[in-house]
């Protein structure tokens, strides 16, 4: 199981909300490419990006901290937030991002992803937020009717790389992830599933782990709050 260590990007900065809610930011670091090339150096095999500006914009904003982290680091990085278009796609994938994740548009427009995936195979994944189950979208803004699991099985044939699934509840809360809901979701796709929010100790990693159908975890906030140390974290999940 990877682990993804998280850099959330807010006006330029490295920040962990509390449960998506943008006046509940914290900042972490002023210096994202420093943060980027401090988790490069401890050994970690991918970053987590999230445009947060950009998810509520619905287009990149924090583009010049994310170019700043390509720069400063040469792990595979992928990327979310204000991802709605082809031509957003193509521009940070030709900038160097491994992997872009689709999250509202898998809800508004799911055609693009089909599209999207097909076009650049093994570089596209999706991002499916929820509620209590319900898919949020436009930054967890806002609430639909559609199911998590019946998202991810809408595209069980469309080459997705990835399906990275946040419980909104537990994200930034340090409760721990909802490992019964990852798992049922890794079980119901054949589609790799990524574990997001609430992820506060080792315990909770060897957690997803054991259930040997997760195939990563991403950590933000227990890292930036000494919490979780990266070391032992990727010494446990060899």
């Amino acid at each position: 199981m990877i682990l993804y260590p998280a850099i959330d990007l807010k006006d330029g900065a490295a920040v962990r909300l509390l449960r998506g809610e943008m006046d509940k930011a914290t900042v972490f670091n002023t210096d994202p490419a420093a943060q980027a090339r401090a988790f490069q150096d401890a050994g970690c095999q991918w970053l987590h990006l999230v445009d947060l500006n950009g998810a509520f914009a619905g287009e990149p904003v924090n583009g010049a901290a994310v170019e700043a982290i390509l720069e400063a680091t040469s792990v595979p990085t992928q990327l979310g937030g204000g991802i709605r278009d082809l031509e957003t796609i193509e521009m940070w994938l030709n900038k160097g991002i491994a992997r872009v994740i689709l999250g509202t548009v898998a809800v508004e427009n799911p055609d693009l992803v089909w599209h999207a995936a097909a076009s650049f195979p093994d570089q596209v994944a999706v991002g499916i937020d929820a509620r209590n189950g319900r898919v949020a979208t436009k930054g967890w803004a806002e609430e639909t009717d559609v199911m998590a699991t019946d998202l991810a099985k809408s595209f069980e044939d469309a080459g997705v790389a990835a399906i990275i699934y946040t419980d909104i509840d537990r994200d930034g809360a340090m409760g721990g992830p909802n490992v019964q809901a990852t798992a049922d979701l890794a079980r119901a796709t054949s589609i790799p599933v990524i574990a997001s929010g609430g992820v506060s100790s080792l315990t909770d990693l060897v957690a997803l782990r054991d259930t040997g159908v997760i195939s990563g975890a991403i950590s933000g906030r227990a890292l930036y709050d000494g919490a979780l140390d990266l070391a032992d974290a990727l010494a446990a999940l060899g």
